[in-house]
């Protein structure tokens, strides 16, 4: 039987997967993807928002030339950190459901079965976007991930949303020849946009090279338009592609079928133990982003990582610690 079972090899899995080892614990990292799985959706070459000391984990040095890593080198690092450590991984191997109570649980996949004493979910929340629900969305040239630029070259491009996220794809898009139409319901650009992205925006707005509209909705999505609610009424605008940056949240459905409570606010938070992150269901624990709920900009990897240590004394030894830990306002990258 596991001491315990960890669900998620993204950066705070991983970490969870370091700290239970160098406790003694016998544990195993579960993925349903490839390692750091989130990070392959990132765009190529996307630079982290987040200083390389502050996405460290199990104390191994993330050595980069850059003063904000790329997205291959944080895959990089993390590949090597795992292989250091040698935790052990299950990945393209999906979780079910978990069955049993505390000290005997049993977790199901799609292709084993594992007893285990505890659990710890690291989920995320990459994997679920927040979608539109609008006629036309699930159409092929509508997607909620953005890779590069290059197939929107000479294309008309509608870019929905007006957060950090949005304005680098607007921007990358429009540097690299397509017709950018930015559409945000909001009355202007966000102030969350990282000051050095934001000026760039509303220049490339003010001068017309970036068509944006605010206050606006979609209402349909169509094979070569889109249909706009404006504050001057219905506009019929002329498009290829939709790439809609509305942000992404936890996969409830699958939280649910772990017997996770929630609280009763607009963010519905997990219910979860503020210094152990030991949930209502004993013995199952969270750690990382999914334990902000819809409140995404909560945890990352740079506080989120520390769960880790957290977690595996309360398992390995039932103590508590205090855990002051900064909720940031920013984010890694988006």
């Amino acid at each position: 039987m596991l001491d315990v079972l960890i669900i998620g090899a993204g950066p705070v899995g991983l970490a969870c997967g370091i700290e239970a080892q160098r406790r003694g614990l016998d544990a195993l990292v579960v993925e349903k993807g490839a390692l750091v799985n989130s990070f392959l959706g990132y765009p190529v070459n996307l630079e982290f928002f987040s200083t390389p000391e502050l996405m460290e984990i199990g104390g191994h040095p993330f050595a980069t030339l850059r003063y904000k890593p790329l997205r291959e080198e944080a895959i990089e690092y993390y590949r090597r950190v795992a292989e250091t450590e040698k935790i052990r991984l299950r990945l393209y191997e999906q979780v079910l459901r978990i069955d049993g109570d505390e000290e005997a649980f049993t977790v199901v996949t799609d292709q084993h079965t594992y007893a285990c004493r505890k659990v710890v979910a690291a989920v995320g929340f990459f994997d679920v976007p927040n979608r539109l629900y609008v006629p036309g969305e699930d159409l092929p040239k509508v997607t909620h991930y953005y890779r590069e630029p290059y197939p929107y070259a000479g294309q008309k491009v509608a870019v929905i949303g007006a957060k950090n996220s949005a304005a680098k794809v607007a921007l990358d898009c429009y540097r690299h020849g397509a017709k950018v139409t930015l559409i945000h319901r909001g009355p202007e650009l966000s102030n969350s946009i990282k000051y050095w992205i934001k000026p760039d925006l509303e220049n490339r707005i003010r001068e017309g090279s970036i068509q944006v509209y605010f206050s606006t909705t979609v209402v349909s999505i169509e094979e070569n338009r889109l249909l706009l609610g404006t504050p001057e009424g219905r506009v019929a605008l002329d498009n290829d592609w939709v790439l809609a940056m509305t942000g992404y949240r936890p996969d409830y459905a699958f939280l649910e079928t772990l017997g996770l409570a929630f609280a009763d606010d607009e963010a519905r938070t997990p219910v979860y133990h503020p210094e152990t992150f030991e949930t209502n269901r004993a013995g199952l624990y969270l750690a990382g982003t999914v334990c902000g709920g819809l409140r995404t900009g909560r945890w990352f990897i740079e506080n989120g990582r520390f769960h880790a240590g957290q977690i595996m004394q309360h398992i390995a030894s039932g103590t508590v610690q205090p855990l002051e830990l900064e909720e940031r306002s920013w984010k890694t990258a988006e």
